[in-house]
């Protein structure tokens, strides 16, 4: 099989595996993707997942990856939060949820962190469209926050809020607290609505800056 041939099948996906290989190319020879990489046409991003080397790094793609290389997953936590600008640029890894296992995977584009949630709080999540290029999974502004207060066990207080450094102004003019209420509901623990609380006082009182 020539490259150009193969190129065309697989642009649209980005980010593609062995079994798309499969479905494109039912006799297709897998020491193309050896012979690929050493040309410099494929990336091998981990087991049996590639893309091409072509493809333009950037959030979007690295959202991509991680929707695709971990499955089920979306992009949450610290990722989400700075997609919604809710916390300062400088996240240096891709993070998600995930229904399987906690996991970590380093490839040359990044880091790529897995947390695990159970099935019942493995929702309130969109399917978010840019252009031509392949949809992510990305969850909501409210529950990547609900996320990000269930998950991280150092946010024992209010002052622990504040030295989130949070964007209030983004938070108050963005946020659905309705909707974040009724995912809250889901959790079902007190921790979260402890948190939350501290959440809301601290929105509150950055009012009075």
């Amino acid at each position: 099989m020539r490259y150009l041939e193969f190129r065309k099948g697989v642009l649209a996906f980005q980010v593609f595996s062995t079994r798309d290989i499969e479905k494109l190319f039912p006799d297709f020879d897998s020491r193309r993707l050896v012979e690929w990489q050493e040309k410099g046409y494929l990336r091998k991003l981990v087991n049996k997942w590639y893309m091409l080397a072509e493809c333009k790094e950037d959030e979007q793609l690295l959202y991509r990856i991680s929707n695709c290389i971990y499955r089920p997953s979306y992009i949450s936590l610290v990722s989400a939060l700075a997609f919604y600008h809710l916390i300062p640029e400088g996240v240096y890894s891709t993070t998600a949820i995930t229904t399987k296992k906690t996991k970590k995977y380093v490839n040359p584009l990044g880091t790529f962190d897995f947390q695990s949630l159970k099935p019942t709080l493995f929702f309130g999540y969109t399917i978010l469209h840019r252009g031509k290029l392949p949809p992510v999974l990305m969850a909501d502004m409210e529950k990547a926050i609900l996320d990000y207060l269930y998950l991280q066990n150092s946010l024992q207080s209010a002052e622990d809020i504040e030295h989130l450094r949070f964007n209030f102004t983004e938070l108050r003019s963005t946020c659905d607290w309705q909707k974040m209420s009724s995912y809250q509901l889901e959790f079902k623990s007190r921790v979260v609505d402890k948190r939350v609380k501290y959440l809301k006082a601290q929105c509150e009182y950055a009012d009075t800056l």
